[in-house]
């Protein structure tokens, strides 16, 4: 197939465009390069590489795509945070705009990169695909409105699906470490000391950023009915953990890491308990390579061989947020 795949350089991107490559697909990545500079390691480059903003696109650009993978996006909540208007111009109108234009250039599948985020403060632990949605930030609404409009594009030739993702985490060439469980390592591997801001007892889903990229090519490879115009949770229902949960599974591969609470975000309203029961259904073949457990123990070793320290844990490379505050310009301005 050929596969169109937006934010191809970015922290799961870079693990779709190897497992696509790696199954013979033909890739065309397309990302702004926010992050340039940011890798820690070599990765797969796509077969053709656009440097370029998706609310730049045109028709032509997707033309003789089988598929759409879109992950480029302002990425998480306090990214979202630092510029709303720019969040809900690139996040919201620039994929209602790709999916229109993947529609136009008759691409069949369009694969959106959503988030369990829409949650926000359950009304109830164990929440399914049915459940009310309660965005707290920028990014989660606009991960709402996105699957809102690009769901009145679906019809029997364009097979739009949204992959509401676990909150990701585990080794990437694109690391981050501004994502729960890697921040946890990161600060025990670099402090002596596993910091949690919140009181520790907010629920998270967890999923390994390389089963996210295995994801998003499972709903490729799946017939179009059976997963057109849908919205699924993306995760394990094994694989829901409070934070200090996570803590605890940290401390695991470094026991003389002490577990302290800073206190700094004091009662994090953000606390979701998934169920994955609707993903098992429709692609029962669809497994986590990955558990919390073997993920962390990967991504200890990875940081360790890299010699993870002080610097790294202060710096800018590995945490989005400081790097995008610097890089913001890249991406305002008029559009069109």
């Amino acid at each position: 197939m050929r596969v169109f795949v937006t934010g191809h350089l970015g922290y799961i991107g870079v693990h779709l465009v190897a497992l696509l490559k790696e199954a013979g697909h033909h890739v065309t990545g397309c990302d702004v390069g926010l992050f340039t500079g940011c890798e820690w390691e070599e990765f797969v480059r796509p077969d053709v590489e656009l440097i370029r903003d998706i609310r730049d696109l045109d028709v032509a650009d997707l033309d003789g795509s089988d598929c759409v993978m879109h992950l480029a996006a302002i990425s998480n909540d306090p990214m979202g945070d630092l510029d709303e208007e720019i969040t809900l111009s690139v996040n919201r109108a620039g994929s209602i705009d790709l999916a229109r234009l993947a529609k136009t250039a008759g691409v069949p599948r369009f694969l959106f990169s959503g988030s369990c985020s829409v949650y926000g403060k359950g009304d109830k632990l164990d929440l399914d695909e049915g459940d009310p949605l309660h965005p707290l930030t920028a990014y989660a609404r606009s991960k709402i409105d996105t699957e809102a409009e690009v769901a009145k594009l679906a019809d029997e030739n364009f097979a739009p699906a949204f992959l509401r993702n676990a909150t990701a985490y585990g080794h990437s060439p694109m690391l981050r470490i501004d994502i729960v469980a890697n921040n946890l390592l990161a600060c025990a591997l670099a402090t002596g000391k596993i910091g949690i801001m919140s009181d520790g007892s907010p629920w998270r889903p967890l999923v390994h950023c390389v089963d996210i990229a295995r994801a998003f090519i499972a709903f490729m490879d799946a017939p179009p009915d059976r997963i057109r115009n849908v919205a699924v949770n993306i995760g394990d229902n094994q694989e829901n953990f409070q934070v200090k949960d996570v803590a605890d599974e940290v401390k695991r591969v470094l026991p003389d890491a002490d577990i302290t609470y800073t206190g700094e975000v004091g009662n994090d309203p953000r606390s979701y308990r998934v169920r994955f029961d609707y993903l098992n259904r429709l692609l029962p073949d669809f497994k986590l390579a990955y558990s919390l457990r073997s993920g962390t123990e990967e991504l200890h070793r990875q940081m360790t061989d890299h010699g993870f320290d002080l610097a790294d844990f202060e710096g800018d490379q590995f945490v989005r947020l400081r790097t995008l505050s610097r890089r913001l310009h890249l991406i305002k301005g008029d559009r069109r």
